[in-house]
């Protein structure tokens, strides 16, 4: 017995976006069920240099192109793809869409059923470049004191589930009769949007979330770091009971397992700091 038809079953989605969100947007419409094609042009796309193992698998399943859109046989080729295509993703300036022929106004005269969405750096200044790091450092999310690389590339990562969403919104407005057909994407965008709890005081110096307060933080133990959220109340007393009056000073007198293994026993939110487990 098979189960139930994805989603996207029967769409056809044509991506023109390398990099990081454009293939992470990518995967999830295919793993919604959508048949994706992603056109290339003849170098490549840089991911597949910077993170072999990862492109592989955001491209498993994809049927990639090498086309060069510079050409006139590359942008026919380009049309007879879209000309069946029901979502067009692109990670563009705008102006380098309209010089391959791309703009908004000649898609709609041409395919007049083609939804897309349009990953920018920024919806306010859409030809500014920038990459992921820059948009966290405009969202506040990199600390002007004491300034470190980011561990994860959070705009780009939050970009693409919000390219995944607005294709969703897209193609499903044109099913209930919408003339909607594009949206634009803003990595910036989705950059301050994660720093909301920021720019509300959960996470800023002090605040609630931020690790000045013993029910939030990383705490040092006899061999390593603590992650403790006991925030709720009933969490709270018993955590604070657990650590005695010497609060969490008290965790620097045994190794992080001892502390897990009673968090385990008091049904307590709490992990040892350790590094991430290799990728099979």
């Amino acid at each position: 017995m098979t189960g139930p038809a994805r989603p996207l079953a029967g769409m056809r989605v044509v991506t023109l976006a390398p990099n990081v969100p454009g293939p992470l947007a990518a995967a999830s419409l295919r793993g919604a069920g959508a048949e994706v094609i992603k056109v290339e042009p003849p170098s490549g796309d840089p991911l597949a240099a910077m993170a072999p193992a990862w492109y592989a698998e955001l491209h498993r399943g994809v049927d990639v192109r090498v086309i060069d859109l510079k050409t006139q046989t590359g942008s026919a080729e380009l049309d007879d793809l879209l000309g069946g295509a029901d979502l067009l993703l692109t990670s563009s300036r705008p102006s380098a869409l309209g010089r391959l022929g791309l703009g908004g106004a000649r898609l709609d005269a041409a395919f007049p059923r083609l939804c897309r969405v349009l990953i920018v750096g920024d919806t306010q200044a859409p030809e500014v470049p920038g990459h992921d790091l820059t948009y966290q450092v405009k969202a506040g999310l990199i600390d002007p004191e004491r300034p470190v690389m980011p561990r994860t590339l959070l705009a780009d990562v939050l970009g693409s589930r919000e390219a995944y969403a607005a294709a969703l919104a897209l193609l499903l407005g044109r099913e209930r009769g919408s003339t909607e057909r594009e949206r634009l994407v803003g990595l910036g965008d989705a950059a301050h949007f994660a720093a909301a709890p920021l720019r509300a005081g959960l996470t800023a110096p002090g605040g609630l979330l931020s690790g000045a307060h013993d029910t939030y933080g990383l705490f040092p133990t006899a061999d390593g770091w603590l992650a403790a959220a006991p925030l709720e109340p009933h969490f709270a007393v018993r955590w604070r009971t657990l650590l005695g009056e010497e609060g969490p000073a008290a965790l620097r007198a045994q190794p992080s397992a001892h502390w897990v293994q009673l968090a385990h026993e008091q049904d307590l939110p709490l992990v040892a700091v350790t590094p991430p487990e290799p990728q099979p």
